[in-house]
This record gives C-alpha cells, structure tokens and sequence, in this order.
C-alpha cells in the first residue's frame, strides 16, 4: 500500500481519447494530494507508425470470440517504439506541464512484469481453430511492486506501459488494461479506471446511448457476448482487478473532458464480480491469478 489512497488510471490507445486532458485532470488530482498511478496503450499510433514502416496488422480472434493484436517480432518492435518513444514521452511532457513529477516506464524496467509467453495461441481463421506459434505475446504471471511503490511514496506519477519481460527476459507485448489490472491489485489499488474511446460498456454495440451503469460478470469464462473486441478484454482486466481485490473499476469514457473525475464521480459503467471473491493483498513481488 501507498501512504494515500491509489488510484490507477488507465489511458486507452484509440486516437479520440483525450489524453492531454486526462493528463490535466490527474494534475489537478495529483495537487489535491491524491496518488496516481498512470497506464497506457497505444493503439492509435502502433496502427499509424506500422503503416509508416509498412509493417502489416494483423488481428487475432479466439475461439471465444476475444481479439488481441497479432505479435510477430516485427509488430513487437513497432510496438515497443510506438510506446516507449511516442506514447510515453508526450504523456509524461503533458503532466510535467501541469507541474506534476512524472516518470515513463515499461513493465521490464526493474522486472516490474514479468510474463509467460504463449508458445501458440488459438484462433479462428478461415472457420477453422489454428495454431499460432510467431505471436510475441504474453499472458502477466508476476508483479514486482518495488520500483513503482518507491516511486509513489516520493510524490512522482509513474507512467507505465508494455512491454513486459518473459522467462528468458526478453520483451513480450501485454494487454494494456490486463496490465492495469494486475498493477492495482499488486499495489493494493482502491479504484481501477479504465478510460476509452467509447462512453462505457453499451448493452447494444451500435447504440452509444445504451451505457449500462453497471454489469457483472462472471468469475470465470469468456465475458457478455454483447462485449466484443477491446471490451471484451476491458471485462476481462476488470474481473482480474476485482479478483485480486480492487474495490472498485469503472470503464469510462476518455473522450470527454476532466475525464478522471467524471469516472470517479460514478460516470461510465461500475463492473462487479457476479460472485463474491476474497482479496489478494500483499507486499513486494506479488503471484498474479491467470
């Protein structure tokens, strides 16, 4: 635990979420004395300088009809570039504008996480299941809580992101909001906010007015049908933050403005685990659940 409350903050990847603004409002948190701690993806610019570098993407279904990006060893390049030499920059310049002490991470830096690499993963192509054995992807089986504990304590914003570090410490791309998840349960998070380019999770895809205000979803298995593609696995970190005992976790819209304060003033929707678990609290290195 922090000596303040925590929140973790989740900052999407699509190019609509409003990432100055979200920037200004963990500021104007941040001198209220609030601890914050950043996460981001990067989606927009991993598709823009993939296109720039004429780097196919590819997109990967699994059975249960949950998405992930396809990382081969040239998309993992794309993506720690987009990332760590994008991404991060301008997120961590934006808070030091608003005079906040900011510090740009990956989860390698320190061993923070650490993860399993999928030698093969499932998906759905042509019909038919097939085996996919060039996917530089991960699955988080560790946190080491150390680095970010120390740097929360000295009043900074750590701003983090994939990729993680596998077995043989190599990097190996993450999801984003799974590796939100996994930070605010091991640092003992009180609320996870997951902000994205949609106004929350809708009971009807097409119909953006259609926000439910809350959803639960089970402790196991693949989340609502009516979740697809990036909500699913939004549903997906949700559970495993509740799991690992975050008491609350909204998904939120990152479009709008004081987009941080609106999500934690009960904006977007609240996901609750359809049964009771018991927390997952402890200190230094923690044993994430997969």
């Amino acid at each position: 635990m922090t000596t303040k409350p925590l929140i973790v903050v989740k900052c999407g990847g699509n190019p609509a979420v409003n990432a100055a603004d979200i920037c200004a409002d963990i500021a104007r948190l941040v001198h209220e004395d609030h601890s914050i701690l950043l996460v981001h993806g990067g989606s927009g610019e991993i598709a823009r300088l993939s296109g720039r570098l004429g780097v196919p993407q590819r997109t990967l279904v699994a059975p249960d009809g949950v998405s992930t990006r396809h990382t081969d060893p040239e998309t993992l390049e794309v993506v720690v570039l987009a990332l760590a030499g994008a991404v991060k920059p301008k997120l961590v310049a934006e808070l030091s504008r608003h005079q906040v002490r900011a510090v740009g991470l990956t989860g390698m830096d320190g061993g923070m996480l650490r993860a399993r690499r999928k030698s093969a993963v499932r998906a759905v192509v042509g019909g038919r299941t097939v085996l996919i054995r060039d996917n530089h992807s991960g699955r988080i089986a560790q946190v080491d809580t150390e680095l970010p504990r120390t740097l929360l304590r000295a009043g900074f914003v750590p701003v983090i992101s994939p990729p993680a570090v596998d077995e043989q410490g190599h990097p190996v791309n993450v999801d984003a909001d799974r590796a939100a998840a996994a930070l605010a349960a091991a640092l003992g998070a009180d609320q996870l906010l997951l902000l994205t380019g949609a106004p929350g999770v809708l009971a009807d895809p097409g119909d953006p007015t259609s926000v439910q205000a809350a959803v639960r979803i089970s402790p196991t298995g693949a989340p609502d049908p009516s979740a697809t593609g990036g909500m699913a696995l939004k549903l997906i970190a949700a559970r495993e933050a509740l799991d690992g005992g975050v008491a609350t976790v909204r998904i939120a819209d990152g479009r709008t403005s004081e987009p941080v304060r609106r999500a934690l003033a009960g904006a977007g929707t609240t996901v609750h685990l359809s049964a009771a678990e018991s927390p997952n609290h402890s200190s230094g290195r923690e044993e994430v659940r997969v």
